[in-house]
């Protein structure tokens, strides 16, 4: 029997997750909703969090939780305002940095599921904008 490949190497390793994220912050860096949502002058300590934390979640190195712990998602984010409007601004610039990385369409399919399910669960306000009510 041979030895079962991760998804992290199906992908290409930290060379793809690198990239995907790389492609992704260069839309945040200029998206007015989404940019004051990261504290540090640049963006660098966040692209590496998340490069970190994709890989280790597929199956790549465990450098995210022997240096940061558990992800504990929600609470890290807790302090922001992940609306729906962040939620899809977020999945808006993943969307098209998945599309400059080119997966296979299984693999990007995989991943994206993954992306769409946490960007859902990551929202903590709900909108301020009330429905019209019906006449």
């Amino acid at each position: 029997m041979g030895e079962q490949v991760t998804f992290f190497e199906a992908v290409g390793g930290e060379p793809t997750f690198r990239r995907l994220v790389g492609e992704f912050y260069a839309g945040v860096a200029h998206d007015p909703l989404l940019r004051p949502m990261y504290p540090e002058d640049q963006l660098g300590p966040a692209a590496d969090r998340l490069t970190l934390f994709l890989m280790q979640y597929w199956g790549g190195p465990r450098t995210y939780g022997e240096t940061r712990g558990h992800p504990r998602l929600r609470i890290r984010h807790a302090p922001f305002r992940v609306d729906a409007a962040a939620r899809d601004a977020w999945l808006h610039h993943m969307r098209r940095a998945l599309d400059a990385v080119a997966l296979p369409p299984d693999q990007a399919a995989t991943l994206w599921e993954y992306l769409e399910r946490a960007a859902h669960f990551l929202v903590n306000t709900e909108d301020d904008v009330q429905p019209p009510i019906a006449g």
